[in-house]
């Protein structure tokens, strides 16, 4: 299939280096996953086939160099709770302390981001729900290669994902896109500099298990009936 016509889920699984691509164009690789490449693009005013020869190269460089090898539960989940869960426990309360400071000190400034520690306190508070049920009940289940009763777990934590994707379009929207004032304080840039991190990460977290690991489980589960 021509990278166009591909999901963008299935080309950040596939091909090494195209989930730093999206981002940088801001393409919703891990919520949006399901959307096509040349779709994605041309909603976000972007020409489909820069970004699709920008692609080929990093395939190229893949084939020239070898491929790695296939993920699963058990490589997948010690490498998330280490560089996501734990991550995001550590990034959010620093998040939540900037961005009060920040609305304190700038709340007459016409672009000081009000709302956003509040903001902040619930995506914490629903992230960490979610992570706990993950380590707590699917991600166990994954391990014992209970595939045939994780759909509806899987179900829940996607549709937990979107929440978050829409958390962070929120954030996007009280920050102008984490566009800072002329003359910020060093406090206001530390904050959109530590939401950008923020952003990346949860956008690549959630990929892994979007687009990785839970469509593992769902190929081991139709695997195992055939």
């Amino acid at each position: 299939m021509n990278i166009l016509e591909q999901p963008l889920g299935t080309l950040a699984r596939t091909i090494p280096g195209a989930t730093r691509v999206f981002y940088q164009h801001r393409l919703d690789f891990c919520c949006g996953g399901r959307q096509s490449l040349q779709d994605a693009a041309i909603y976000r005013g972007l020409d489909p086939t820069t970004i699709a020869e920008q692609l080929r190269a990093l395939q190229q460089a893949e084939n020239d160099g070898g491929g790695g090898q296939p993920a699963t539960p058990e490589t997948l989940i010690p490498h998330i709770l280490e560089h996501y869960h734990e991550r995001h426990r550590q990034q959010l309360p620093e998040l939540i302390r900037l961005a009060s400071r920040v609305e304190l000190v700038h709340s007459d400034h016409p672009d000081c981001p009000k709302g956003l520690a509040d903001h902040l306190r619930a995506m914490h508070q629903e992230l960490e729900s979610h992570m706990i049920k993950e380590e707590n009940v699917l991600f166990p289940m994954l391990l014992r290669h209970q595939f045939d009763h994780a759909g509806s777990p899987i179900a829940m934590m996607r549709y937990e994902h979107d929440q978050h994707g829409e958390a962070l379009q929120q954030l996007e929207r009280l920050t102008h896109n984490l566009s800072l004032p002329d003359n910020a304080c060093d406090t206001w840039q530390a904050l959109y500099w530590q939401l950008d991190w923020l952003r990346a990460d949860l956008m690549e977290h959630i990929h892994l298990e979007n687009n990785i690991l839970f469509d593992f489980a769902q190929r081991a589960r139709e695997h195992s009936h055939v």
